[in-house]
């Protein structure tokens, strides 16, 4: 074995003598002449570039007309908690039994005594607060926890009876109540419940607060005209504490407005809108209710103040003591570049499948690094598969489909048979878009042209692609049966084609395409077969209308380019 960069050095001597010759580019085919529309043709780059200033950087603000886009934006935020009320609290209303609970008139104890003396009864608990025990007579309850009541009614009858009488009691059931919820919540009005009912089950049953004007931040129980307990759902919604008040009937649960806000987006786990308790937050308590994802290292902080609109850029570190005020906008971002970049080797190869290397790692130092088996490696078919250019691939297929259905789909027609024939193209497109965007573009970068290797920078996430000598040759597309079969040279497209049973009904033979093994393709008219190479009969477009076949064709191009396969059509 040896390094692959031995192998190919011939073929990259004047590359490494002459610096970056040659660009990696994502190759595209150079179909028949017409198949590309003029305005859609490769432009001459201009020598000239414009380095006039595209934007005043001079200004340390950003425009009105941005911000006012982004506050467009951060407008549409839910508040932080708005999915609070699709739990249920409402699904199961409490017995009012937990051993804080105070009784209150209406509530019902269950006495029982043995003994000296037999007691066997249910005993209300009278709007003075008391209970009767028979042959002892009336016992303030009003007030007492269950424990409690079993103390004070054991003590009252062993005051009269001391010895040998046993006592049990039980808190048997409570009086229902009714709460008023009100303010800015869905549903005002007034819910029953139970006084051991948390305010949750109340404002659930009123749907919830208000998204758009309610306050989940301060919320007071009013019990006669009093505030009895203050309410900041905050607590509930970071650490699950929240005030537990005994409700009584009438008691009054209020929603008060919605207060100043600011707004976090960005590389968080909880983009919501948060409303603010005084006049601001620290950065530190924003960082702990947004929750940020790995890798985040800075913060953008927009707002307003007395000096006017103002745009600040901060590490987390700084960001920390910053005080956010209302209005504020917060977008958190992972901007920290990492020192190196990952990439990863597949093929015949030797060796680990992953490296780590600087950022401005190139293609020919990983490959001068690497030791291939010498007589098993196709060196001139090194290719990358890069994630950006599958993106870039996918979007610009995205938008292909999308001018092709607003171009034919919407056209208007004169007459019966025109409209008659726009209906079967409408199927016909139709049916195309729906299959064509089921193509996954694999993002294949070809870094090799003529048989030379652009030594490209490497971007994090690559995979290069060491390929195998083949002895095979593919045949695919519209033949009647496709298959690999082994290369012999000096045979023609034709007669691989032949080979496998010749064109379908629908294979064109005016549109054939040759791809290599680094993945560049071409027209296969202007080419000559070597091993490894895969010949992809495109279809042809069932339509008379040229300009519709032309578009379809252009696409069906850009699909074998981008994921070497041809759209049945």
């Amino acid at each position: 074995m040896m390094p692959l960069r031995r192998l190919t050095k011939p073929l990259l001597g004047a590359i490494m003598a002459f610096g970056v010759a040659l660009s990696a580019q994502a190759q595209m085919v150079s179909p028949s002449q017409d198949i590309l529309p003029e305005q859609q043709q490769a432009q001459a780059v201009p020598d000239q570039v414009d380095e006039g200033p595209r934007a005043d950087w001079q200004n340390p603000q950003y425009g009105n007309s941005f911000r006012s886009q982004q506050r467009e934006d951060t407008d549409e935020l839910p508040p932080f908690g708005a999915n609070l009320f699709d739990g249920g609290f409402r699904g199961t209303m409490a017995d009012g039994l937990n051993p804080g609970y105070t009784i209150k008139p209406g509530d019902q104890v269950t006495l029982r005594a043995w003994g000296a003396v037999e007691m066997d009864r249910v005993m209300p608990v009278d709007a003075q607060g008391n209970i009767f025990l028979p042959g002892i007579g009336p016992l303030s309850v009003q007030g007492l926890n269950s424990q409690q009541l079993d103390g004070q009614v054991r003590q009252a009858i062993k005051s009269v009876y001391p010895d040998n009488v046993q006592v049990y009691t039980n808190l048997q059931g409570v009086q229902p109540v009714g709460v008023f919820v009100t303010g800015y919540v869905e549903a005002p009005g007034r819910y029953a419940g139970t006084p051991s009912d948390s305010l949750l089950y109340f404002l659930d049953q009123a749907g919830g607060i208000d998204n758009d004007l309610g306050s989940y931040r301060a919320i007071r129980v009013v019990r006669d005209g009093n505030t009895i307990a203050r309410v900041d759902l905050y607590d509930f919604l970071l650490d699950g504490d929240i005030p537990r008040p005994q409700f009584r009937d009438g008691d009054t649960i209020v929603v008060e407005e919605r207060g100043p806000s600011i707004a976090v987006v960005g590389d968080v786990r909880r983009e919501y809108r948060y409303e603010l308790l005084g006049d601001g937050l620290s950065g530190d308590e924003v960082m702990r209710l947004a929750r940020l994802q790995s890798g985040v290292s800075h913060v953008l902080l927009r707002g307003d103040r007395d000096i006017g609109p103002v745009a600040h850029y901060f590490d987390l570190a700084e960001f920390k003591g910053q005080t956010i005020r209302s209005g504020d906008e917060v977008l958190f971002s992972a901007d920290q570049r990492e020192d190196t970049i990952v990439v990863q080797v597949e093929g015949s190869y030797y060796g680990p499948s992953r490296f780590a290397l600087p950022r401005d790692a190139h293609l020919l130092e990983l490959l001068d690094a690497i030791a291939v088996p010498e007589s098993m490696t196709a060196v001139e078919s090194v290719s990358i598969k890069r994630e950006s250019v599958a993106a870039q691939q996918e979007a610009s297929l995205q938008e292909s489909l999308r001018r092709l259905e607003t171009t034919y789909l919407g056209a208007s027609s004169s007459t019966n048979e025109e409209a008659k024939i726009r209906v079967q193209e409408a199927e016909l497109i139709q049916k195309f878009v729906e299959r064509a965007r089921q193509a996954e573009p694999s993002g294949r970068l070809v870094v090799a042209h003529n048989d030379r290797i652009s030594d490209i920078r490497l971007q994090d996430g690559d995979v290069i692609t060491i390929p195998e000598i083949s002895d095979s040759l593919l045949i695919s597309g519209e033949v009647v049966v496709p298959q690999a079969v082994v290369f012999k040279p000096g045979l023609k497209v034709q007669d691989y084609i032949d080979s496998a049973g010749g064109y379908t009904q629908r294979g064109d033979d005016e549109h054939i395409l040759v791809v290599r093994q680094n993945g560049a393709v071409r027209d296969a008219d202007d080419i000559t077969l070597r091993a490894g190479d895969e010949i992809l009969v495109m279809p042809e477009v069932p339509t008379k209308n040229l300009q519709l076949a032309t578009s379809i064709t252009q696409i069906l191009y850009q699909i074998a380019v981008a994921t070497k396969v041809a759209v049945d059509l």
